[in-house]
C-alpha cells in the first residue's frame, strides 16, 4: 500500500483495490457536503499523461475533436479522440503547461491512451508521450463552497478562468492548480508529486474546513456525476458519438482535420440528432445497462444508474430524440420500472430544440 492509501485508512476510508477512497464511513455526510459545502476527492486514478516536443499540440489536435493547436500556455479544453465512424475512443481534458501538454484521461484509461498516442507518432513527428500517473497525485474539490475552498488556499488561483492553470507553491513543494468543468457548484483539480500528497491533502482539509470541506470517495463522486448528467464509462464508448452524449462543447467545427471529423461536420451541418443523453429521475434503482421502453418499444438505454445517499435514484439514458423531452415517462429495464426525463444531459447542439419543437 502506499502513503497516501495509508493516509486516507487514517482518516477512516474504505478503499478500492487502487487504494482510491471508496467512502470515509458516512455517504450521507458525504454527499450532504457536496451539496451545502465542499468534498475533497482523490481522483489519482485518472491517467495524467506529459506530451513534450515541438509537435505535442499537433498531434492531439489532429486525433480528437477540439482545437487544442491553440492553446497558450496556462490554457486548456476538454477533447474527444474518435475512430473513423467518429465513435468515442477516449476523453481527455488538456492543459497546456509550461512543461508541455498534460493530458488528463478518464479514470483507469491512463495506459490506454498513452499506447494510443504513442501508437499514431509519424515519422518526423518530435513529440514524446511520458505517462507521469505515478510520480503524481491527483485531487479534485467539488461543491458549493469550493470556490472559497480555493480562495482560502491561493487568492492569485481563485482568479483562474474555466479550463485555466497556474502553478503554485505550499508545504515546501510546487502544484498545478486547475478549473474544470463543474459537476455541482464549482470543480477545482490540484495535481501534485506523488511524495507530496499526503502534506497537500492535510492542507486542503485544513485551508476548507472554514468552508464545510469533508474528504468523500468515489462512491459520492459518481452519485454526483450522474446526478449532474456528466457522461463517463458506457457513455464515453464506441457506441456512441460526441454529439450524442451531450459533448458538443468539446468539438471543433471550425479547425483543420481530424479522425472522423467529416461525420460528425455532416451531422452538425444537416441539424439532424437521432438520439440523446437525458438525465433521468427513477421511481428505484436499476443497474444499467438496462433497456428503456415507452409503450413496450425500445426506445434507448440506460447508461449510468445510482441510489444516492439522500434515498433518490438518478440514472443517465441515451433516448431516440423524440423521447427526450423534460417530463417523458419511461420504463427502464425487464421489471418496468418507471422514470421521468428531467432534462438533456451535458451540452446539446443548439439545433436540438428546434427538433423536438418540430416532431
Amino acid at each position: 500500500m502506499n502513503s497516501l492509501g495509508e493516509h486516507h485508512l487514517r482518516l477512516g476510508a474504505n478503499l478500492a483495490p487502487d487504494q482510491i477512497p471508496l467512502d470515509y464511513g458516512d455517504l450521507r455526510a458525504e454527499f450532504d457536503s457536496a451539496l451545502n459545502g465542499a468534498i475533497l476527492l482523490d481522483r489519482s486514478h485518472e491517467g495524467r499523461i506529459l506530451l513534450s516536443g515541438r509537435d505535442r499540440l499537433n498531434l492531439v489536435n489532429r486525433m480528437s475533436t477540439n482545437d487544442v493547436a491553440g492553446l497558450a500556455i496556462n490554457e486548456g479544453c476538454a477533447t474527444v479522440f474518435t475512430n473513423a465512424n467518429a465513435r468515442i475512443l477516449f476523453r481527455a481534458v488538456c492543459l497546456s503547461r509550461p512543461e508541455g501538454l498534460l493530458l488528463i484521461s478518464e479514470a483507469g484509461q491512463g495506459g490506454a491512451l498513452v499506447a494510443f498516442l504513442r501508437r499514431n507518432i509519424f515519422f518526423g513527428d518530435q513529440v514524446a508521450v511520458s505517462d507521469i500517473s505515478g510520480t503524481t497525485s491527483q485531487f479534485a474539490i467539488h461543491g458549493a463552497s469550493a470556490q472559497r475552498v480555493i480562495e482560502a488556499l491561493s487568492a492569485e488561483g481563485a482568479d483562474l478562468p474555466l479550463m485555466g492553470s497556474a502553478d503554485l507553491e505550499a508545504v515546501g513543494s510546487q502544484f498545478t492548480l486547475a478549473r474544470r468543468k463543474p459537476i455541482y457548484g464549482e470543480h477545482w483539480l490540484v495535481i501534485c508529486s506523488a511524495e507530496n500528497a499526503r502534506a497537500l491533502h492535510r492542507l486542503l482539509l485544513q485551508k476548507g474546513a472554514a468552508s464545510g470541506l469533508k474528504p468523500a470517495g468515489s462512491l459520492t463522486y459518481n452519485a454526483l456525476r450522474i446526478r449532474s448528467g456528466r457522461p463517463a464509462a458506457l457513455e464515453l464508448s464506441a457506441d456512441y458519438i460526441p454529439l450524442e452524449v451531450g459533448l458538443w462543447d468539446e468539438v471543433s467545427f471550425s479547425k483543420g482535420c481530424y479522425t472522423g471529423q467529416e461525420i460528425i461536420a455532416r451531422m452538425e451541418s444537416r441539424g439532424r440528432l437521432a438520439k440523446a443523453l437525458v438525465k433521468l429521475a427513477m421511481s428505484s434503482i436499476v443497474a444499467a445497462p438496462a433497456t428503456v421502453y415507452v409503450e413496450g418499444r425500445a426506445i434507448g438505454l440506460l447508461t449510468s444508474s445510482v441510489k444516492a445517499a439522500n434515498g433518490e435514484s438518478y440514472g443517465l439514458a441515451v433516448v431516440r430524440l423524440n423521447y427526450a423531452r423534460p417530463g417523458m415517462r419511461l420504463n427502464i429495464g425487464e421489471e418496468s420500472v418507471e422514470a421521468m426525463v428531467i432534462e438533456f444531459a451535458g451540452t446539446q447542439p443548439p439545433y436540438v430544440a428546434q427538433l423536438l419543437q418540430e416532431e
